[in-house]
C-alpha cells in the first residue's frame, strides 16, 4: 500500500472525531493530536493534515475542500487531454494540407 493510503477512511475519521471529542481536555490541539496520534499508530503531523483537512471540509477553517481540490484535478487532467488532442489535429492537418499541396504540383 502507497504511504498516503496506509489507513483506511474509517480510521482517519476516528482519531479526528477523538481530536474533536478530546480537544478540551488538553491545553491546544496539539497537544491533543500528539496524545491521540501514537493510539492511531501515526505520527502527530499526519494527524494534523486530517484535523485541517476535516475542518476545511466541514468549512470551520478557510481553503480547498476536498470536493473541490477533485474537481480541480479532473478538469486540469481534462484540460491537458483536449491541449494534446488539439495538438495531434494541428500536426495532421499541416500534414494533410501539405499531402493536398503535392498532390496538385504534381497533376
Amino acid at each position: 500500500m502507497s504511504k498516503s493510503n496506509r489507513f483506511s477512511p474509517e480510521v482517519r475519521e476516528r482519531a479526528v472525531r477523538m481530536v474533536q471529542e478530546h480537544r478540551g481536555e488538553y491545553p491546544s490541539l496539539w497537544a491533543a493530536i500528539e496524545s491521540i496520534a501514537p493510539k492511531i499508530g501515526c505520527v502527530p503531523q499526519t494527524l494534523h493534515e486530517w484535523v485541517r483537512k476535516h475542518e476545511v471540509d466541514t468549512g470551520m477553517r478557510e481553503g480547498i475542500t476536498s470536493e473541490e481540490r477533485d474537481r480541480i484535478k479532473g478538469l486540469e487532467r481534462e484540460v491537458k487531454e483536449l491541449r494534446r488532442a488539439n495538438e495531434i489535429l494541428k500536426l495532421a492537418s499541416a500534414f494533410f494540407a501539405q499531402a493536398e499541396l503535392d498532390r496538385r504540383l504534381k497533376s
